[in-house]
């Protein structure tokens, strides 16, 4: 794998992932986020899968947009599927045990993929969190309309989804984007010593108990099917283009300007009042 170093250590593989310039989604990671699921299913050796990111600022900014229909030709090979929105799911709906350790911007699809994780944890001071495609007039494809809904409750995730802003670590837990928030200086043992606690136990065990809470839990796979087509459907949409062209004018997928994406997308200009 060329963007996810991993190591492993008492039964816990830990992925750290490596895109620079700021870990955009894709076809390179698509692929080796396909590569680490199966190596985590495939080996027994392998009981719990922690994601993190070498890049203090980003953990996964968001999807290339110049490049949607190659990372999806990548998410293909993983459920037959040319769709991230897919990927996340099985990753939810796997026997597999996964942990996402934040410590940068996770926006987007970076959000996705760390709400399909079995759980999350923020770093205070350093993780913020955010949906911005309805800020460009679309829904968003890769599921977090289904995973905040029943995470956040209705009220809470309409917010996160129509505010388009970003939220910070203290303010994602109290919604129930993630488990907990933890001091920076602490994250890192915190998540180590779970895993490792996890993994000590049987693996059957696990995959029954989450088996039955994604019966309660995990949207049916046709959900996450419309999503992505809405996605896509709205990505042709002279407005949500448009959208698209003035953020990429601002600076949209540069490392710098998205430091501070919310305030750049609150500024975008709207075609129908002529500003």
């Amino acid at each position: 794998m060329n963007t996810i170093n991993t190591t492993s250590e008492a039964g816990v593989l830990f992925a750290e992932i490596a895109a620079p310039p700021m870990n955009l989604l894709g076809p390179e990671l698509v692929r080796d986020l396909v590569s680490l699921i199966r190596l985590g299913e495939e080996d027994p050796a392998i009981g719990v899968v922690v994601l993190k990111s070498a890049d203090p600022d980003y953990f996964i900014s968001h999807v290339d947009l110049n490049h949607i229909a190659e990372y999806r030709a990548e998410a293909a090979a993983l459920t037959g599927e040319a769709s991230i929105a897919s990927v996340f799911r099985h990753l939810s709906a796997s026997p597999l045990i996964t942990i996402a350790q934040i410590e940068g911007r996770v926006r987007g699809a970076g959000s996705e993929l760390v709400l399909a994780c079995d759980m999350r944890f923020a770093a205070r001071g350093r993780a913020i969190f955010g949906q911005f495609e309805p800020a460009f007039g679309q829904v968003p494809g890769g599921g977090a309309i289904q995973y905040l809904t029943r995470l956040m409750g209705r009220g809470r995730a309409l917010e996160v989804l129509l505010s388009a802003d970003d939220y910070d670590a203290d303010l994602a837990e109290r919604y129930g984007w993630v488990n907990r928030s933890l001091p920076a200086g602490e994250i890192d043992q915190f998540v180590r010593t779970l895993a490792k606690r996890i993994a000590a136990f049987p693996a059957e065990g696990h995959a029954a108990v989450k088996e039955r809470v994604n019966a309660i839990s995990l949207a049916p796979a046709e959900d996450f099917r419309r999503d992505s087509d809405l996605f896509a459907e709205a990505a042709r949409q002279p407005e949500v283009q448009h959208r698209l062209r003035a953020a990429m004018n601002r600076g949209f997928q540069t490392r710098v300007a998205e430091l501070t994406l919310a305030q750049l997308i609150g500024g975008l200009a709207d075609p129908r009042r002529g500003r």
